[in-house]
């Protein structure tokens, strides 16, 4: 187990339960307006409204994908194992999904953590990064085109 061994069963840990509290909570008729921020049978609050989107952005994904920036920059390259890796892909893809989910997208993630964390280094914005990966909102163009 590497060094981030133990930040990356935590991160995992808490996308399945974020992700599961959200799936139950759109199971049961959703959580919106006052109920948005209601208390899932994990205790974690459950976020579905657009405006909560970027909680799971902010506090989730974006940790998970900068957790693998800094193993591989500094200097020294830090091994993950196997299990190591994945999970730190499928939490930021759980992650993801919430996200897609509270815009009213069902969205299975399967996103590297890599080309994640290279889109977030040229974007510096998780949630720029997580719209250009999931096209979720859709993005309008504001401006005609110039001939």
């Amino acid at each position: 187990m590497s060094r981030y061994g133990p930040r990356i069963a935590a991160l995992a840990r808490r996308a399945e339960r974020e992700r599961a509290a959200l799936e139950a909570a759109s199971r049961s008729g959703g959580a919106s307006g006052a109920d948005a921020a209601s208390r899932s049978p994990a205790g974690t609050a459950v976020h579905t409204d657009p405006d909560d989107a970027d909680r799971y952005l902010r506090d989730g994904a974006g940790q998970a994908i900068w957790l693998y920036v800094e193993a591989r920059t500094g200097g020294r390259l830090v091994p993950f194992s196997e299990y190591e890796f994945d999970a730190l892909e499928v939490a930021m893809n759980r992650w993801f999904e919430c996200y897609a989910r509270c815009h009213g997208v069902e969205l299975e993630a399967e996103f590297t953590v890599r080309e994640a964390a290279e889109v977030l280094l040229e974007t510096r914005n998780i949630v720029d990064t997580t719209q250009l990966l999931t096209c979720v909102p859709k993005r309008e163009s504001r401006s005609q085109p110039t001939r």
